[in-house]
């Protein structure tokens, strides 16, 4: 019960999170291959999400929502700039310039990214002498190396194709249509390029900078909030100052309604509150490191929905990712097992509020599970929650 949850639950929402994005991003590309302009897209996404968790967190939290300091606003600025208006712009972008598919597999460098940032920042530990270090590293380059696999490799068909050319005319169209596709402007490639790698480098910075921003003001519901509050205002400045066309404004379509919609209330809102829980729960870098399911479920969405053929590459670029993600998962969780005694016993801040709650504690361990779940409470049990699990009872004794 308590590897389910203080570890089963982040694995099973950032699985689901994955699915999400797929989806999103399967969407998007339809949408704006119909006209969909990208800067409106995320302004009136950052805006649906904004409308959608406002009054959640003004309900929820109100009674225990802090003061919003100075400091902390400037957080929840910077935070909305890199993980929702520049992210969201650049991998729309990419997506309009490049392909869906190129875009997933391109954006599986980000673990790299930020296990490096992380250990430059020092906020991830990286002991080679420990088979947990070991473990982090291998199972990252393993990971990277599988995305690689599946990016460039593509090897022989495994599975029978169920498409069939009817005629010449049929086939000539196709031709027609992949000689179209590779003479695809190099300069528009090249900015798609730029724009997912900038898309990159901005989530990377936004699990890092989002992970301290917890600590400081643990409300996910407030924090995302004010986030896509933020964003909206951000990217609808930038959008109104080089958008002043009106028709592009307006939405004509249901899908391009639709779209908005899944993309602002599903794709933002539930999914900044579900990746907040899951950085304060596990940390920046086991987040980071699901990013290349994402191809995962690309692969099996074009063979079991679209009828796709699936290649070998296909196959052995998945199960490295998998390999990759287990071994980073092993370390990152054999680590926070025995890494939490330590801190405990030379962090005279997380020492005196453990104190303050030892009188408390004989009422509250039948409903620690229950806090633990919960994403609106976050005291600094959450961030002992597997230690606390274990060895809680056996304290307290």
């Amino acid at each position: 019960m308590g590897w389910w949850l203080g570890g089963g639950l982040p694995v099973i929402a950032m699985l689901a999170l994955n699915v999400v994005a797929a989806v999103l991003v399967s969407l998007v590309k339809v949408a704006m291959d119909g006209g969909l302009n990208p800067l409106v897209l995320v302004t009136l996404q950052q805006l649906t999400a904004a409308i959608f968790l406002g009054p959640i967190a003004y309900f929820k939290e109100r009674k225990s929502r802090p003061k919003l300091t100075l400091e902390i606003f400037a957080y929840l600025f910077v935070s909305a700039a890199l993980g929702a208006a520049l992210r969201q712009y650049m991998i729309f972008v990419a997506l309009r310039y490049t392909t869906a598919t190129f875009v997933t597999a391109f954006s599986n460098i980000a673990p790299v990214l930020t296990f490096l940032l992380a250990i430059l920042t020092r906020s991830e530990s990286l002991n080679l002498r420990r088979k947990t270090g070991i473990a982090k590293l291998v199972g990252t380059l393993i990971s990277v190396a599988g995305a690689m696999v599946l990016t460039f490799y593509k090897g022989m068909v495994v599975t029978h194709t169920t498409k069939i050319q009817s005629s010449s005319s049929s086939q000539l169209h196709h031709a027609t249509a992949a000689a179209a596709e590779a003479a695809m402007s190099s300069r528009n490639w090249t900015l798609g390029t730029v724009a997912i790698l900038g898309n990159c480098v901005c989530l990377s910075c936004w699990f890092l900078l989002h992970s301290r921003l917890a600590k400081k003001y643990p409300h996910v519901y407030s924090c995302n909030a004010f986030m896509c509050m933020f964003s909206f205002l951000q990217v609808a400045v930038v959008g109104l100052s080089t958008q002043r066309n009106v028709s592009v404004w307006i939405v004509r379509t249901k899908f391009h309604i639709l779209t908005i919609l899944y993309a602002g209330v599903v794709g933002c809102g539930l999914s900044f509150v579900l990746l907040t829980w899951c950085i304060e729960k596990r940390g920046p870098v086991f987040v980071a490191a699901f990013i290349p399911v994402v191809q995962i479920i690309v692969s099996v969405i074009d063979f079991t929905v679209l009828h796709e053929q699936l290649f070998l590459g296909s196959v052995l670029g998945s199960v490295l990712v998998i390999v990759g993600l287990y071994l980073l998962l092993w370390g990152k969780r054999q680590e926070a097992l025995h890494l939490p005694p330590k801190v405990a016993e030379h962090d005279k801040e997380q020492q005196q509020q453990q104190q303050q709650q030892q009188q408390q504690q004989q009422q509250e361990l039948p409903q620690l599970f229950l806090v633990l779940c919960h994403p609106g409470l976050n005291d600094s049990r959450i961030q002992y929650s597997e230690y606390c699990l274990e060895k809680g009872r056996m304290q307290m004794q």
